[in-house]
């Protein structure tokens, strides 16, 4: 959360942390592995050796807090579009740690239901646009 926010929507704000190359590193004893580095997203994660293939993945954290989404069915189903969402773009999205954080609520006047189709597009729609944001073109 420390690194910022990459982009904003109405509800959403979505948090990047990017890699560090870390060539000089204490785990790297032989000179090949020294040479090749290791990929460190913090103290959080793992370092990990760049030819390792996890160095290819991005990494996904959902942040609903009960402040902003009061009933769990709601939290657990904006939880459930934030991970479809991420999954369908994760592709397109450069190589990070990111947090999708709900940073306000939806309105109960408006979407009554705690878990209703209409709250589900609508999560899914913004979360659209927010990942929008940050894919390269």
């Amino acid at each position: 959360m420390a690194a910022g926010v990459v982009a904003k929507t109405t509800h959403f704000a979505l948090h990047q942390l990017k890699p560090q190359l870390n060539l000089d590193s204490p785990e790297s004893a032989s000179p090949s592995a020294n040479a090749q580095g290791l990929l460190s997203f913090g103290p959080l994660f793992p370092a990990v050796p760049l030819n390792h293939p996890a160095t290819l993945d991005s990494w996904l954290g959902a942040m609903v807090p009960k402040r902003w989404a009061k009933r769990a069915v709601t939290r657990n189903a904006l939880k459930r579009q934030i991970y479809a969402v991420s999954a369908e773009c994760a592709p397109r999205l450069p190589r990070s740690a990111w947090v999708v954080r709900l940073r306000s609520t939806f309105d109960r006047q408006v979407f009554v239901s705690a878990s209703s189709e209409r709250l589900k597009q609508a999560a899914r729609s913004e979360l659209l646009e927010l990942f929008s944001k940050v894919m390269p073109a």
